[in-house]
């Protein structure tokens, strides 16, 4: 890299990747051909150099610090409009992709989540992600009923994706180096997974048991309005959130909706 090397910054959770050749397979792991891509984040272009080698239709990056808008301005010239200068959380994406497209990127950790929230609202569209978490994020994202790391996300994200835990990235990869270690991912939108009750009665469902994830269902469901007499005898009310399987959790949306 250049002397004019950008800061990276706190408040941004900003951890650049130096290592090019972890930078080549998160580039090279993204699956969708002909694709229309949107890199977040990407500080100095490390992993978007390798994006621009590979055959898409198109690759757009989103910044929101603006010295390494200016970096990447400069060295990445052949970006031009493909180059914006914003918050990805407050992108219209609509707006930008009328079709398929496909998120990539070394995250900035503290909106991981969000972005992957951010996925979900548009996974009609979002056909697939690769990219860098912290480990504990991207385990959680790729856990399977019944480990301690299933949550929210695993099932929110798995009832419509194909999730994969790729590979381990250490700290000492990174400049500056994190205080944990870091994972890639990736999520393939998976059409032939649909949601066999109502999206929103879904999410407040899984959101409300993993909200109290030590209670079983029985008490942790207590504010939604399931039926007494089969809180009582179901057995799947004395499991607890993480016991649970996304079909269990399709079952109880329906109950709530044919209760209501």
């Amino acid at each position: 890299m250049h002397n004019d090397n950008v800061r990276a910054k706190k408040r941004l959770g900003q951890h650049f990747l130096k290592n090019e050749d972890i930078a080549r397979r998160i580039a090279e792991a993204v699956r969708t051909p002909n694709a229309h891509v949107l890199e977040i984040g990407p500080g100095m272009g490390v992993l978007t150099q390798f994006l621009l080698q590979q055959p898409f239709a198109d690759l757009s990056v989103v910044e929101l610090d603006e010295e390494s808008v200016a970096y990447l301005q400069q060295h990445f010239p052949q970006l031009g409009d493909n180059l914006i200068a914003s918050d990805f959380l407050r992108m219209n994406l609509p707006d930008r992709y009328n079709d398929n497209f496909v998120i990539v990127g070394n995250f900035p950790y503290n909106i991981s989540s969000q972005i992957l929230f951010k996925v979900l609202e548009h996974k009609d569209k979002a056909i697939e992600v690769v990219g860098m978490f912290q480990k504990e994020v991207a385990e959680r994202v790729t856990a399977q009923a019944g480990k301690k790391q299933y949550g929210i996300l695993s099932v929110l994200l798995g009832a419509f994706y194909d999730t994969e835990y790729l590979f381990t990235v250490h700290e000492n990869e990174f400049n500056p180096p994190p205080q944990v270690k870091s994972a890639v991912i990736r999520l393939t939108r998976n059409f032939d997974k649909k949601l066999h009750c109502n999206e929103e009665t879904f999410k407040l469902v899984v959101k409300t048991a993993f909200n109290y994830r030590r209670k079983t269902l029985r008490n942790a469901l207590q504010s939604l309005p399931f039926p007494s007499e089969l809180t009582a005898s179901d057995p799947l009310f004395s499991k607890r959130a993480e016991q649970l399987t996304i079909q269990d959790y399709e079952y109880l949306c329906q109950l709530l909706t044919n209760n209501q």
